[in-house]
């Protein structure tokens, strides 16, 4: 009996794609943005919210067996238009994100589903606060072979290429604007992305791909967790 479960549980997964019915309707709702489109076409909307939401589960159970995932969050279709000029009430992509279990595991991923081949995935430091960027750069300043090492291998490079976010014009207060170190201490972002066609999007094996992909970047990951677990004499401060 626990082999039919299994078996149907396998089958059920083998169907959990990327519905095309999900990059048609975001076209749509690109060209008719308001409101009462939107709510005559809410059942609609519901149906494949509800295929995506399954995807995105799917692809955070994937993770689980390489990684431990605290919480996968599918972001909400509505704008917070409060503070934004552009009043358009409606995202046309949906997006969600992966949580790392912390405090001993660091880093995030990210996967935007976008119609015109404008699909990607990001994954890294977005927006570290004050300590860990401080502790960050001074690692950087110290030593920063490990970190190359990581970034220059091939399997890596061609996964996710180069290191990419906001950065500053010059060195850090505190840091040697010549030190041979400052492309990596000015950052204040560390992340990485990686574009999809539609067509990539919509084949059968993309969410397993996805998983494939964010493996990959476990070598940085255990990296920077390490950096910000410990002090900068390397002693655990958890």
């Amino acid at each position: 009996m626990m082999a039919f479960f299994n078996f149907i549980e396998m089958t059920i997964n083998m169907n959990v794609r990327i519905p095309e019915e999900a990059l048609t309707f975001l076209n749509k709702l690109k060209r008719h943005n308001d409101r009462d489109w939107f709510n005559s076409h809410k059942p609609e909307f519901k149906a494949i919210e509800a295929k995506i939401k399954l995807a995105y589960n799917y692809l955070g159970n994937l993770m689980n067996e390489h990684d431990q995932i605290e919480k996968t969050k599918i972001f909400r279709i509505y704008r917070d238009v409060r503070f934004s000029k552009n009043k358009l009430p409606y995202k046309t992509h949906f997006g969600g994100s992966f949580a790392r279990k912390k405090p001993e595991l660091r880093g995030g991923y990210y996967l935007q589903i976008q119609p015109d081949n404008k699909s990607f995935i990001a994954t890294g430091f977005w927006d570290p606060n004050k300590e860990d960027l401080y502790r960050i750069r001074k690692e950087f300043e110290m030593d920063d072979n490990e970190i190359r090492d990581i970034l220059n291998q091939w399997s890596f490079k061609n996964t996710w290429g180069t290191m990419v976010g906001d950065e500053l014009k010059t060195a850090p207060k505190g840091f040697d604007k010549e030190h041979p170190a400052i492309d990596l201490i000015r950052k204040k972002q560390f992340t990485f992305t990686k574009s999809f066609s539609d067509r990539e999007v919509l084949d059968q094996d993309f969410l397993t791909n996805v998983n494939r992909d964010f493996k990959s970047i476990r070598p940085f990951f255990d990296y920077m967790s390490d950096v910000l677990t410990s002090n900068l004499n390397g002693e655990s401060i958890l």
